[in-house]
């Protein structure tokens, strides 16, 4: 009935997978993460600077779990939640392709054999999920060619019928909706559904991929309002959560003519909220990771970040590997919960 809502509906509904849930869970006895829940919320094409103009509530939302030191957050005490802001975090390239593949990857993007993420989380017992509006068919074609145990358990791509290309200077909307509420939502069904299991999910969007820097805005309700539905539901229980960007400003504009374009187009945004009400004794790794939010860091940083949260104390014995099923470490960067040499890192190019 249009008379009610002249935009259609989207109806999200994630199906429970029981088989996968038990099969998962047996998997589970074999590993002992740091963190039993992961969740990435990428945000393409944001400084760290414009994060802090634009996603006000939810940056103050991450601001109040601020850890000092590694210590216990005494003003939440009997939540334990530590938040991470990252000073120094760099971007390769200006554009996803430089940056994404190494995030997910540990790898920059080549023609050689390289392993997706998702393989080293579902055999430490985790159910994934994507949630994505990158549907360019090149973007899809180069950046996930997946092999099947690398797909994601659960995944939803959102795809804009009347658009060819997410480079506008324009709110991205479907049935009335901005594209990222429907993405949260997928999310927001997964991690209700699966609670009782291990999850990671990753969430791709678009939406602030343009030229005004003024679009960014309109994400900060939707993005508060779905961390603070699944905080007060206590879902976020023995969690981290992840919000980046891949670069800073992508589609320059006018900006271009102006000396800041340059800063914030290497100085995307790293966000990090940890809980450990499961009081697993990491004070250490917390001292570090407090320690690096000076230090100069990469998208090989955030994948080595996400290895150590899933092998936890055995992380210190991961080999990385020269043949064709490398992994799960990348060479090429550390997690930042290990102490980094502030200075003169060598990096791959």
């Amino acid at each position: 009935d249009f008379s009610k809502n002249p935009y259609g509906e989207m109806n999200i509904n994630v199906n429970y997978n029981e088989t996968l849930s038990k099969n998962r869970k047996i998997l589970e006895k074999n590993s002992t993460p740091y963190s039993n829940n992961i969740m990435i919320i990428y945000l393409d094409s944001v400084s760290r600077a414009n994060s802090m103009r634009q996603l006000k509530k939810t940056v103050g939302f991450i601001e109040k779990y601020i850890s000092y030191k590694g210590g216990y957050n005494r003003k939440f005490p009997e939540s334990n939640f530590h938040s991470f802001q990252f000073f120094k975090y760099h971007s390769f390239q200006e554009h996803t392709r430089g940056n994404y593949p190494r995030l997910i990857y540990g790898s920059e993007r080549t023609n050689k054999k390289i392993v997706r993420i998702t393989k080293y989380l579902k055999e430490n017992g985790f159910i994934t999920s994507y949630a994505g509006d990158t549907c360019m068919r090149d973007n899809t074609r180069t950046l996930h060619n997946l092999t099947i145990n690398e797909v994601d358990d659960h995944q939803m791509l959102l795809c804009d019928p009347n658009k060819d290309n997410f480079n506008q200077n324009t709110i991205k909307c479907l049935y009335g909706k901005i594209h990222t509420e429907h993405l949260l939502e997928y999310t927001n069904q997964f991690w209700r559904k699966y609670r009782f299991n291990r999850k990671f999910s990753l969430i791709v969007t678009n939406d602030a991929h343009e030229g005004t820097l003024e679009t960014l805005k309109y994400l900060d309700d939707i993005i508060y309002n779905f961390l603070n539905s699944l905080f007060n539901d206590n879902l976020f229980k023995e969690s981290t959560i992840f919000l980046l960007s891949d670069h800073g400003v992508g589609m320059p504009s006018i900006y271009f003519f102006h000396d800041f374009y340059r800063y914030e187009e290497q100085l995307p945004m790293l966000f990090i909220i940890i809980n450990d009400r499961k009081n697993i004794s990491y004070y250490e790794q917390y001292a570090n990771i407090y320690e690096n939010q000076q230090s100069f860091i990469t998208a090989y940083d955030i994948y080595n970040t996400i290895v150590h949260l899933l092998y936890g104390n055995k992380y210190s014995s991961i080999k990385y590997k020269t043949k064709k099923n490398d992994g799960p470490n990348s060479p090429f960067g550390k997690s930042l919960f290990t102490k980094m040499n502030k200075k003169n890192r060598d990096r791959d190019r």
